[in-house]
């Protein structure tokens, strides 16, 4: 079932409705097709302003390496459903009880990747319960709060938020010339049109809630690192949103492994999709030999 927000996905690509414990969540499902055995199973966390169809173009070539993808637009982001106004349902406990919702929702551990602001969810999600998981994965998402510089344009997104309407919001957006990074709703899959929709389907309380966690998120690192699972950061070789030599410290405080893609930036699925995936992919095949706990 396909929001009327939704861009047609690529063939191959199963929009539909992921049923859990704690609601539904719009999601695309790509699994392995013809003689390509299953190996495992990836759950995508998009990040801020984001939503599912910035994982579009590492789908298939995950599913082409035996993983079935699924990548989840979260609690009032895009096409799934949330409250409009109460921003207590988005605090970061909540959407991380979310991501163990939806995990439970498959029969074998996850791969667990999210990006951005997705990966901050992602480790909260890990760190209340990280059973459901095989491996961990953050993509350009950094040890604790963002960039002075991208924190900025944070405020000034919140800030509009509370006083403009979401469709006033967008044309201010459109007038500031092109957005960047964390900064950016007008980034991402698809045309203008199918940006502008996603931004208009997304809740603003959502907005304001991840923006908040975004400024104010603490450094959980240690805590992460104590967590019995492979672990794996991902960037691009330029990133304002957390500088990479911050990524590069933080791989190492984790023992995780680390990869950068070069030429990428803020959004290596989009902008290097090819090396993304097969980063991804190569990282997933080695923790099928490695021990459980480290």
């Amino acid at each position: 079932m396909t929001s009327a927000f939704s861009p047609a996905p690529p063939p191959g690509d199963q929009p539909r409705r992921l049923r859990t414990a704690r609601g539904e969540f719009a999601v695309l499902d790509r699994p392995p097709t013809g003689e390509v055995p299953l190996r495992g199973t990836v759950l995508l966390l998009p990040g801020y302003t984001g939503s599912k169809e910035d994982f579009t173009p590492v789908l298939a070539p995950l599913a082409a390496r035996g993983y079935r993808a699924v990548a989840v637009d979260g609690r009032g982001q895009h096409a799934s459903d949330g409250p409009a106004d109460d921003e207590a349902a988005y605090a970061q406990d909540e959407l991380a009880k979310d991501v163990l919702a939806q995990a439970r929702e498959f029969d074998a551990p996850l791969h667990l990747v999210g990006h951005s602001l997705g990966g901050q969810i992602a480790r909260a999600a890990v760190l209340l319960d990280h059973s459901p998981f095989r491996s961990l994965t953050l993509v350009c998402s950094g040890p604790a709060r963002i960039s002075h510089s991208q924190e900025q344009r944070v405020r000034l997104l919140r800030d509009a938020l509370a006083v403009m309407s979401m469709e006033e919001c967008w044309e201010a957006i459109l007038a500031m010339g092109p957005p960047e990074e964390v900064g950016g709703p007008a980034r991402g899959i698809g045309g203008p049109e199918q940006l502008r929709r996603r931004w208009l389907s997304t809740k603003r309380a959502q907005l304001l809630a991840a923006g908040r966690q975004l400024c104010a998120e603490p450094d959980r690192v240690t805590e992460l690192a104590a967590v019995p699972l492979p672990m794996h950061v991902l960037s691009g070789s330029s990133d304002d949103t957390w500088p990479v030599p911050d990524l590069d410290h933080m791989a190492r405080r984790l023992r995780a492994h680390r990869t950068v893609v070069d030429g990428a930036g803020h959004t290596p699925m989009v902008d290097r999709p090819a090396p993304t995936a097969r980063a991804l992919a190569g990282f997933f095949d080695t923790t099928e030999c490695q021990p459980s706990l480290k």
